[in-house]
């Protein structure tokens, strides 16, 4: 099972609840501890290029981090946590996971060199389980973080993560791309698509903190764990750059997200639906398992048992990546071309998309 990489630390009725819940998923929120605001001294001696560049990274990027406390209440519980998120711009927008702050009515910002800031939420969006707080400081006082392309990623990149695991601020993981494309649970009904998953250690704590490449960019927000104990076990899941970029941008603007709706269920290939239907062993796409009633791919002719292989030209492998093209690369009320696979044809068809109902 995933959990969202929370680490409950609330009232004891909490606690029991939390130990009880198993492999379900749980929530950031960790006791506060002492933290040392200075930056990393890099030794005298010689260092590998890769310390080297390790250390750079860390000095860099650390005052962009910030790790959050929350209080509030959540289905009739008060609880206290903390989790991580960090700086986007010098209007103090910062970027952090939707389960860190849902609930909160309190809300403090603690920066790399000391400051706390009480931070307030401009926007939630809980289909990309991504929030935007913002603290009121002068310009001069934050460091934005700069992007990187999540489209350009590539499996065995090494990846570094900077966080507050179970509550041990600005802590400097590292590992690598172990795939890519991957799907997880969003805070409502819909899936995450594009996934990035990783082996840097993620624990509890590292909820909504960055994921980086070698030039210190984001390219992920570590927002996941795949566990049965509650602690890393190298499978963590970060959303994707680019769509934090787009969920970020709209919700400083409207407060909300805008995504687009096909109206289709779906599914990966695997052999029994090649045997069943009667599929090309190599044929790679999403298998439409059902079409929503009057919904846009209804409108535009798909049918169960349709294979969508390719999207305005892109290559679909899987749902996750036709889940994660329409979140970050479309808007309601856009017209999409879809390469289908229907009786051992291909042909094209013109779908618009409807907003998610």
């Amino acid at each position: 099972m995933t959990r969202r990489i929370t680490y409950p630390v609330i009232i004891l009725a909490m606690i029991i609840f939390a130990f009880f819940l198993g492999t379900a998923v749980t929530r950031i929120s960790a006791t506060p501890v002492q933290f040392n605001t200075q930056a990393l001294t890099v030794p005298a001696q010689t260092l590998t290029d890769m310390e080297r560049t390790f250390a750079d990274i860390y000095n860099r990027v650390s005052p962009s981090v910030v790790s959050i406390n929350v209080a509030g209440d959540r289905q009739g519980f008060s609880f206290a946590g903390s989790g991580t998120g960090f700086v986007i711009d010098q209007q103090g927008h910062i970027v952090t996971n939707d389960h860190v702050v849902e609930g909160a009515s309190d809300i403090e910002v603690n920066f790399f060199d000391g400051t706390i800031a009480r931070g307030e939420v401009v926007g939630q969006d809980r289909d990309s389980d991504l929030a935007v707080v913002q603290v009121d400081l002068p310009a001069q006082q934050l460091h934005p973080v700069s992007f990187g392309d999540s489209s350009q990623l590539f499996i065995g990149q090494t990846t570094l993560a900077i966080g507050s695991p179970f509550g041990q601020r600005w802590t400097l993981t590292s590992g690598i791309i172990s795939a890519l494309d991957r799907s997880i649970d969003g805070l409502g009904s819909y899936s995450i698509g594009g996934v990035i998953q990783t082996d840097a250690a993620i624990n509890p704590g590292n909820s909504g903190g960055p994921l980086l490449n070698m030039q210190g960019q984001v390219i992920g927000v570590n927002s996941q764990i795949a566990t049965d104990s509650g602690s890393g076990s190298g499978v963590g899941f970060a959303i994707p750059s680019n769509l934090v970029q787009r969920v970020a941008s709209e919700l400083i603007q409207n407060g909300r997200v805008n995504y687009s709706f096909l109206g289709i269920t779906g599914g990966e290939m695997s052999l029994a639906a090649i045997e069943r239907f009667n599929l090309p062993n190599n044929l790679r796409g999403v298998l439409i398992q059902d079409v929503a009633q009057g919904g846009p791919a209804a409108q535009g002719g798909i049918q169960p048992r349709d294979v969508i292989t390719q999207v305005d030209g892109v290559p679909m492998n899987g749902m996750s990546e036709l889940i994660s093209y329409l979140a970050t690369n479309t808007a309601p009320g856009q017209s999409v071309s879809l390469t289908v696979w229907r009786n051992g044809q291909l042909f094209s068809a013109s779908v618009t998309l409807a907003a998610r109902p």
